[in-house]
């Protein structure tokens, strides 16, 4: 049987949601829509399972966003495949009032309802004490204390759970229609087959956003309220204001409301965190510190990571015969699982950190904050932190826009969230801006390199504003973006919340995005492992007729060099060299531009191979001496010069050159839709700004 939690946002729902299911639970998608929904199973008896259903955060049936949508029309439709047998309804006792709202439009509904109060410990420590069994008895349904952070009435929500599946109760409020409307509910329902009057009045006033009626019964019900001179929006305004009062009057009876000793820990803290000038310095303060451990402290896992994966692949190509299967496994496979795994503690370790401030209560202050600055390039408050995010690395930042609830504002933050410079572009950065610009010092402090770094970065964050900014004059939506937030008091992190968040961010990594990624790093490997003709086949024995006095090291670095430019990847990059030259470039930084796509940070790599050096990257300066030295056939300049090198940092700036953040794309958005829309997008911008760079500086 299935149990539904419902309530509004930060009521303690998805924490309840774990206690109920502890590991035991999976994500999936409600059928038709790119919305999680998060499912779980929990033991209420010794024999008897109930499947738990976490809902979307909403505050009434009347949904203004896609997420608050999906709950209406799952609970309004008896034949969804995730209608509920029962509701729990979690809300928030500081805050009763607005939180019984949805319980009661839930309740008339007709579905059998229990009502959990949560948050019971800062509602004494505001004064509000709560008369349960009376409450119980006024609205007929099973009312539950419950701590859903501590697990504290668990065994009691259980049993109510229990008792309420075997025999349903349900509160039914029919005042709240008024006779016109009763006898419209009663056309409905005949018309319909409906026999709940309040569910015929929400088909009536809602029919445009019940997709599961279908075009011909939406029209019929939007005819039949022309014609009866039905106002839909009247409707909601007065339902809304008829249940307030009734659930002020019941409010009166149950809850007793004293003045608080002293001044709450809260209201002290948000004087200083809400400050219009300090707020801010705070923020920013945080955010510093958040980028700084993420970036260095992750660094540690994964040079191990990277150490620990490079050292079985040669330990296997040592142990295992050399053969074509031998090099698939070590440079393709394990390659293709070392560039998944390597990401894992950057994800980790964001959301530990991201998980440890809402937990707190302090990432919803940051929201509130920041809105009013963001909402104007397209985005929300909540936007902020993915975009922050995304200075580490895109994979998680992308994740990270979860937290989203409005799928506009989401989608937007997840298309334009690439355009920050992730730390794998910091290797093309500093190479290129070492090649050419110099190594002076502007007021004689501050170095002309580093401000072109800086520069560099300003650029992808003004870009991702502009872009935010044209999406959401593109993305034409009937749906308006209101921005409300219950701020929750500050409260002490449950270290086993943060267990369950991070968990299942590294699971959906590694198990969604990661098939991507792997698969992608295969095909890379055959594209510059095989080659077409005798050229490729032969190639030890030209590179050895070619270079007869090379040493060993030497040989192998040429040969490496000729056996990538003859296979199937070097073919492709004089494929594409005509559509690049424009740029500046040539077919070995064509190739380095393909096989970068499986990550940014491999175009050093790979040029140092093209450049007959070897893989390795530690010797930089060798890498750009040889760069340096790299001479332009065509006009005896050298390759990289100014027009050049500018002009591939700009590319690098706005390309989506990383297969892995397309993975987490697609994860995000449940499709290939969006990713190839980025990717065409991204490639466009980072082309065309290329383009013109090199043409003006050349």
């Amino acid at each position: 049987m299935k149990v539904a939690l419902l309530g509004n946002p930060n009521s303690g729902k998805s924490s309840l949601f774990n206690q109920l299911t502890g590991l035991r639970q999976k994500i999936g998608n409600f059928p038709g829509v790119t919305v999680d929904k998060k499912i779980g199973f929990c033991k209420i008896q010794s024999d008897f399972e109930v499947e738990i259903i976490d809902f979307p955060g909403t505050y009434s049936i009347y949904p203004g966003s896609l997420d608050e949508q999906v709950v209406l029309e799952v609970l309004a439709n008896p034949a969804n495949p995730d209608y509920p047998d029962l509701a729990v309804v979690v809300v928030d006792v500081t805050n009763l009032k607005r939180n019984m709202l949805l319980f009661e439009q839930v309740s008339d509904l007709g579905i059998p309802c229990i009502l959990a109060l949560n948050m019971l410990d800062s509602a004494m420590e505001l004064g509000i004490t709560v008369n349960t069994l009376k409450m119980s008895s006024l609205l007929g349904v099973p009312v539950v204390e419950i701590n859903a952070r501590e697990g504290i009435g668990l065994e009691g929500l259980k049993l109510s759970i229990f008792k309420q599946l075997k025999s349903p109760e349900s509160h039914l409020n029919e005042e709240i229609l008024d006779v016109e409307q009763l006898a419209l509910s009663e056309e409905v329902g005949e018309k319909f087959g409906i026999e709940n009057k309040y569910l015929a009045m929400q088909y009536l006033a809602q029919s445009h956003k019940l997709d599961f009626l279908g075009f011909e019964k939406q029209k019929e019900l939007q005819n039949l309220a022309k014609n009866k001179g039905f106002d839909p929006d009247r409707f909601q305004s007065t339902d809304t204001l008829k249940r307030y009062l009734d659930i002020g009057e019941t409010l009166k009876q149950t809850v007793e409301s004293s003045a608080p000793k002293k001044e709450s820990l809260t209201d002290r803290l948000d004087k200083v965190l809400l400050h219009k000038v300090w707020g801010y310095v705070i923020f920013l303060a945080v955010l510093f510190l958040l980028f700084q451990v993420v970036f260095a402290v992750a660094s540690y896992p994964q040079d191990w990571i990277d150490a620990g994966i490079g050292q079985l692949g040669d330990w296997l190509k040592n142990t295992l015969p050399a053969s074509k299967l031998t090099d698939l496994l070590t440079d393709g496979i394990i390659a293709g699982i070392g560039g998944i795994l390597i990401f894992v503690p950057q994800i980790a370790f964001l959301f530990i950190l991201i998980t440890l401030l809402e937990e707190s209560g302090y990432m919803s202050r940051v929201v509130v904050l920041m809105d009013k600055l963001i909402r104007r390039f397209g985005m929300s408050g909540r936007s902020v932190v993915p975009l922050i995010s995304g200075l580490a690395c895109a994979v998680p930042a992308v994740m990270s826009a979860r937290t989203i609830g409005n799928w506009k504002d989401r989608l937007i933050t997840i298309m334009v969230t690439p355009l920050m410079s992730c730390s794998a572009r910091l290797p093309i950065y500093t190479i290129l801006i070492a090649l050419v610009i110099p190594e002076q010092r502007i007021l004689g402090i501050f170095g002309l390199q580093g401000i072109v770094l800086m520069g560099l970065y300003l650029l992808g964050f003004f870009s991702a504003l502009l872009s935010g900014w044209l999406m959401k004059l593109i993305l034409k939506s009937k749906e308006r973006s209101y921005f409300v937030m219950e701020l929750p008091t500050y409260k002490r992190p449950r270290w086993s919340q943060v267990v369950y968040t991070v968990y299942e961010k590294v699971k959906t990594f590694v198990f969604e995005a990661g098939k991507v990624i792997l698969a992608i790093s295969i095909v890379l490997w055959v594209l510059s492992s095989y080659g077409p003709g005798d050229e490729f086949y032969n190639a030890e024995s030209i590179v050895t007729e070619t270079y007869p006095s090379m040493n060993e090291t030497e040989l192998e670095n040429q040969l490496a060099s000729y056996k990538l430019e003859h296979s199937y990847a070097g073919h492709f990059g004089h494929f594409i060299e005509p559509a690049i030259r424009p740029l500046g470039y040539d077919w070995k930084i064509g190739i380095a531009l393909i096989t970068s796509f499986a990550a940014r940070e491999v175009f050093v790599g790979t040029i140092s191979t093209i450049y007959s050096i070897g893989s390795s990257i530690e010797d930089e300066k060798t890498i750009k001496a040889r760069m340096r030295n790299e001479i332009n056939p065509e006009t005896g300049q050298p390759r990289f010069d100014i027009a050049t090198s500018m002009s591939l940092l700009i590319f690098y700036v706005f390309a989506m050159m990383c297969m892995s953040t397309l993975a987490i794309v697609y994860r995000e958005t449940k499709g290939w839709k969006w990713p190839m829309i980025q990717l065409v997008y991204m490639t466009a911008l980072a082309y065309f700004s290329a383009l013109i760079v090199y043409q003006l500086l050349k």
